[in-house]
């Protein structure tokens, strides 16, 4: 069996998880993919990091070709920063205004203590300065790290599909060679019928050795699966091959081939009476659906 050692397949399922930190802020990425045809990003983090999202997508793009990939951060700030509180004027005056309407329609005090025009709703504001300053090194550090992680995973989860496709290759090949084997087998066996049937329906008579010798060889030509199982053959080298030097995405190469195999094998069923064959055809197609099963893993 081939180990495939040097191949880099890629899992599209995978997980990273990373947190870094300096004086400043402290940063936390989480990653998780799980299967789909084309690549889609999900951004999960709070508002003020929307500005970094493309370099983020960039930095995604760079590992991850296929799948959708959900991104998890959060970030504490440990700066110390001055806080400003704003006055809203007119809305203080507004407000004081109202109560004073009020107290002259119920006959109330006026109020003149200032706090109680300041506790209401948003007549004193407090700002912060929102700039991240400095932040997005971090930010990207703590992605890498995590994207690192998640990688490693996918490739080591690629590295245990490949294993199996050559194992299902492998027996893919076995029961091509039982097919070959078989090709004679099959037309003999129709010549040993007919030949039965004719002495059973000539009884005494004498059998026409050229009309068997006819019927047999119409017989094999239509149940002539050799172009079928020689193509067969080829398509499991191309699958080596492409397994062998993979260094990117190979998932749809791959697909293509298996619909071409499902093609080869549904002509060989119904080329080949025998039940023996039959039975073997049965068995290729299973493998071949776990084939195609195992390649929608895969970038």
């Amino acid at each position: 069996m081939v180990d495939g050692g040097g191949t880099m397949i890629r899992s599209m399922t995978g997980f990273g998880t990373a947190t870094v930190e300096n004086e400043d802020y402290k940063v936390s990425v989480e990653l998780k993919a799980v299967n789909q045809r084309f690549l889609e990003l999900a951004f999960h983090m709070p508002h003020p990091l929307a500005p970094f999202e493309d370099s983020l997508r960039r930095l995604v793009r760079q590992t991850a070709s296929r799948g959708k990939v959900d991104l998890f951060i959060n970030y504490l700030d440990k700066r110390e920063r001055a806080a400003s509180i704003r006055v809203d004027k007119q809305l203080a005056a507004s407000y004081h205004a109202a109560l004073d309407e009020l107290s002259d329609y119920l006959h109330l005090a006026r109020p003149d203590d200032v706090m109680q025009v300041a506790a209401y709703p948003d007549v004193l504001q407090v700002e912060k300065d929102e700039e991240l300053e400095g932040f997005e090194p971090l930010l990207l550090e703590a992605a890498g790290k995590a994207i690192k992680g998640f990688d490693a995973m996918r490739q080591a989860e690629g590295a245990n599909i490949a294993q199996d496709f050559y194992r299902r290759i492998e027996s893919l090949e076995a029961s091509v060679e039982k097919l070959k084997a078989l090709a004679p087998v099959i037309v003999q066996a129709y010549r040993a019928r007919l030949e039965k049937t004719l002495q059973e329906l000539l009884a005494e008579q004498e059998i026409d050795e050229t009309r068997i010798i006819q019927e047999t060889a119409l017989y094999a030509d239509k149940v002539n699966y050799t172009e079928e199982v020689v193509r067969l053959g080829s398509h499991f080298q191309q699958f080596r091959a492409i397994l062998e030097s993979a260094d990117g995405p190979i998932g749809r190469k791959l697909d293509f081939l298996i619909q071409e195999m499902n093609r080869e094998t549904n002509t060989i069923a119904s080329k080949a009476n025998s039940a023996e064959a039959a039975q073997l055809v049965v068995d290729m197609k299973s493998e071949i659906e776990k084939l195609r099963e195992q390649v929608q893993n895969i970038e």
